[in-house]
This record gives structure tokens, C-alpha cells and sequence, in this order.
């Protein structure tokens, strides 16, 4: 019986596969992000040109705030973000506003939903997952924050007097109440997901659980990560355990110094990660978790030098030592990216062991 690259990748996830690694690439499809049907067909249309062994749905980045009412200009776009019209916290005692929302009536929700149903209903042979951002990320997002720590300092920050300090820090009992109420949303947003589609879920195969940049550079701080991130991370992740077994869930850390290792108690299935920046981790490193890895994301850029990319391709397959993984740039690839690049990774294949 012939194994679809969606059974190979539960193997992969269990470490027990005939293929050694499964291949991806993800991107923001600008002009196509708003409406359901609009954005899975541009997701579906990038899968198919270069046929990916599985696929991470790439919503726009900033569906998070929408949910709590934030407001963009879908008609102009500064590099990947759509222009900010209106924060959902505009200063800190805003944060005492931010409640609980339904999935199944929101409609910001309902819309990634009904995508999500459209993208696994087309591509049966091969494992979906679908971006969940963390709680804590979803807060700084809210306020319209870094996500990363080179942001600290910016006009974002100082034309406001809004930061981490005041927002968070100053007023914990507020801040709290709003990570519980925006986890405990996506919770059931995350179980819609991956409920079976003959329970009314979208029936995708997990989740990519996006802890964006908070770790890089003590940005957050261990301690304040087991404070502020991993309790509402984990209310989360629970609820995806609960909607379906045998779904899956890969976390994602961002950029340099990004500390792969602070998140391996929440027991993800995947962690992903760039092997290739200062202060991280060779993808060899022996965590709890089947590593995701390949070339950094930036070299996509177009007129990128394509070598750079096939060598780290082929250090990254090296460095594997023969142990299943997936094949990934180390974040989301620039919108455009070089054709020969990417033309490059998908021709980058497992071959099947026998």
C-alpha cells in the first residue's frame, strides 16, 4: 500500500517514517489575504506550483488584533503588514477591555475557519497545519508592539509611551486577565481547527504554534517566559491535545538567540528554529521534539544567492545523522521570492528508504 506524504507526516512526528524528511516553504500572499475564499486559493496556487510535501497555512499577520477590532488599510501594505488605522490598545488601561471572543461567531475567525476547511478539502494527500500565534504574542500585537526585541525603542513604543514596562509589567493582574481570555479564544479557535470535519471542525492536522521572536535576545527572560508565556501557551496546546489525539503541534521560535530549548516542556511534536543564527542551536541538538530546519528565510530575497541556500540545505540534511525531520526555510520566505531559490528547496526531496 502506497504511504501519502500526509501518513508520512505523523511517521515523521513519531520517528517512524520511509522518508527521512518532508519538504515546505511558506509565504504572505498580498492582494489575496482578505476573504476566505480569496486566500485559499492563493494558498492552494502556491502549493501546487511547487508541490509541497505538507503545508502551513499563512494567514495575514495581523488577523490576532482584527479579532479584538484592531483596524488596517488591506490597500496598503508596508512590506508584509498592512497599515495600522486602529490599535486594540491604544494605552495601557485599554488592556482591561480585551474579553473573550467566540470562533464560531466571530467573524474574523469564521473566515480563517471556512479557509482552513477549503485548503484540507483540496489537499487530502498531505498534512495542513495552520498558524496560532501565542497569547502573549496576540497581547504585544494588540498594542500594536514588537514582536521581535529589535523593535524595543521604536516609534512604535515611544510616540505612545505604550511598552512592554507599561502594558505588562506595571499593571500583572490586568495583563493576566487578558492572557487568559485571549488564550481561552484561541483555544477553541485552535480546536475548531483540528476537529474532525464530521464534528464541524476544519479537520487540519495541527497546529503551528508561533512564539514569533519573544525568546531572542532575552526579549523575554526565562523567568518572565514561565510567567507571562508558557501557562497561557499551554491552555492552548492542551486544547488542541483534547480536540483531536492524534493532531499535531509544531512551535516555532524566532530569529537569533531564539532558545529553542525554553519551550520543550510544552511537549510540541516539532520545534523549528534557525540553526544558522548566532546563538542557536545546531539542528542536530537532541531535544525532545523532531527538529524543522533548513535554509534562513532572508536568503529567499529576490537575487539571492542560491548557493548559500543549497549549502545550508545540505548541511542541515547532513546534520540530521539519517534521523527524521522537516526540510523548511527558518521562518516565512519574503513575498516575492527568487524563483531559483525556490525552484532549489522544492527539488530538494527525500528519497523513500526501502
Amino acid at each position: 500500500m502506497t504511504e501519502d506524504r500526509r501518513t508520512q507526516f505523523h511517521q515523521i512526528a513519531h520517528g517512524q517514517t520511509s522518508r527521512p524528511w518532508l519538504t515546505s516553504a511558506w509565504q504572505h500572499h498580498i492582494g489575496h489575504e482578505y476573504g476566505a475564499e480569496n486566500f485559499a486559493a492563493a494558498t492552494l496556487d502556491f502549493v501546487r506550483k511547487w508541490d509541497w510535501d505538507w503545508v502551513k497555512i499563512n494567514p495575514r499577520a495581523i488577523y490576532y488584533a482584527e479579532v479584538w477590532d484592531a483596524v488596517y488599510d488591506r490597500d496598503d501594505y508596508d512590506w508584509l503588514i498592512p497599515r495600522t488605522v486602529r490599535t486594540a490598545i491604544q494605552e495601557a488601561g485599554d488592556i482591561a477591555r480585551i474579553d473573550y471572543r467566540d470562533p464560531e461567531t466571530n467573524k474574523v475567525l469564521q473566515e480563517q475557519i471556512q479557509a482552513a476547511r477549503a485548503i484540507r478539502d483540496d489537499l487530502e494527500d498531505r498534512a495542513v497545519i495552520d498558524t496560532v500565534f501565542s497569547p502573549l504574542s496576540v497581547l504585544l500585537q494588540l498594542a500594536d508592539l514588537p514582536l521581535y526585541p529589535e523593535g524595543q525603542g521604536s516609534a512604535q513604543e515611544d510616540d505612545r509611551g505604550l511598552n512592554r514596562q507599561t502594558l505588562i509589567f506595571d499593571q500583572p493582574e490586568a495583563a493576566k486577565s487578558a492572557l487568559d481570555k485571549i488564550a481561552r479564544t484561541l483555544a477553541d479557535y485552535a480546536t475548531l481547527l483540528v476537529s474532525p470535519k464530521e464534528q464541524g471542525g476544519a479537520g487540519l492536522d495541527g497546529i503551528f504554534f508561533a512564539e514569533t521572536g519573544l525568546a531572542s535576545h532575552g526579549y523575554f527572560n526565562q523567568a518572565q517566559l514561565e510567567e507571562w508565556a508558557k501557562p497561557y501557551d499551554r491552555i492552548v496546546i492542551q486544547a488542541v491535545r483534547q480536540a483531536d489525539p492524534e493532531a499535531l503541534v509544531l512551535v516555532h521560535t524566532c530569529r537569533e538567540d531564539a532558545h529553542p530549548e525554553e519551550f520543550t516542556d510544552l511537549n510540541p511534536d516539532f520545534l523549528h528554529w534557525d540553526q544558522f543564527r548566532p546563538g542557536n542551536p545546531e539542528i542536530s541538538t537532541d531535544f525532545p521534539a523532531v527538529p524543522v530546519g533548513g535554509a534562513d528565510f532572508e536568503l529567499f530575497n529576490p537575487g539571492s544567492d542560491v548557493d548559500q541556500i543549497r549549502q545550508e540545505l545540505d548541511q542541515t540534511i547532513q546534520a540530521s545523522q539519517g534521523r527524521p525531520f522537516l526540510l523548511a526555510p527558518s521562518c516565512t520566505i519574503p513575498t516575492p521570492a527568487d524563483e531559483e531559490a525556490l525552484r532549489l528547496l522544492s527539488g530538494t526531496r527525500a528519497p523513500k528508504q526501502r
